[in-house]
């Protein structure tokens, strides 16, 4: 257990064990996880804390229960979402345009309160921080701030991200598996308009997003659009 982890609250350290299990492919599918009684002697804990662990990951759908028999660790799914995670290079290159960006921050800093509390850290945990423009045809399309969580993401820093952007990488070393969204029209920052070269008092549409994959969280991002440039869409099917 890393010093990050060792802060976290006990019954989310004893989500973390039974997630690096699954994870390392040291339990597979179907495979029964050690029982409340179990945990609550492996961790010093209550039983209270121990059922808790199991409870969120059984309701997360990490794990699954069957009366009389125990906890299992459950097949993994595939996921779908109202609002698909595309990458923006890939948006642009499929209308037949040019892609590039810019990076302007990549850096290793102490998280904030509330960044801590969205990536599911100790406050002042250490968190990766970028921030890069995507340009259309030389154009600014999007400008996209990150904190990611090193646990899943180790070699963030030191990532070109004009060869590959943050979402290709997190989904490669990661495997994503959800993400939530909030979609809404604000005014940018002064710095921000300048960065998407908008005329002042211009809207934007942002994008804030969190993004899991089967041991926690690992990513938030803020991503901003110039209202008059881009549009927001998608294919929904419905069963």
């Amino acid at each position: 257990m890393n010093q990050n982890q060792s802060l976290l609250p006990r019954y989310q350290q004893i989500k973390h064990f039974i997630l690096d299990k699954i994870e390392r492919g040291e339990w597979s599918e179907a495979r029964k996880v050690p029982s409340e009684n179990q945990l609550c002697e492996q961790f010093s804990v209550s039983r209270m804390t121990a059922r808790k662990a199991l409870q969120e990951l059984t309701a997360s759908g990490v794990l699954m229960r069957q009366q009389g028999l125990g906890t299992f660790v459950a097949p993994l799914k595939p996921q779908s979402s109202m609002l698909a995670v595309r990458n923006i290079a890939d948006e642009i290159r499929e209308r037949g345009h040019g892609y590039s960006n810019r990076v302007l921050l990549l850096e290793a800093e102490k998280a904030t309160e509330a960044i801590a509390v969205s990536l599911e850290l100790p406050e002042s945990a250490t968190v990766f921080h970028s921030i890069i423009v995507h340009y259309e045809n030389g154009e600014p399309l999007q400008w996209e701030e990150r904190h990611i969580n090193p646990r899943f993401a180790s070699d963030y820093l030191n990532q070109d991200f004009s060869q590959e952007t943050p979402n290709v990488y997190l989904n490669r070393v990661a495997a994503l598996t959800e993400a939530t969204h909030v979609v809404e029209a604000v005014l940018p920052s002064e710095s921000v308009a300048g960065l998407l070269s908008m005329e002042p008092g211009a809207p934007c549409l942002r994008i804030l997003r969190r993004s899991w994959c089967r041991r926690g969280v690992v990513s938030l991002a803020k991503l901003m659009h110039p209202g008059d440039r881009y549009r927001l869409g998608d294919h929904l099917q419905f069963t």
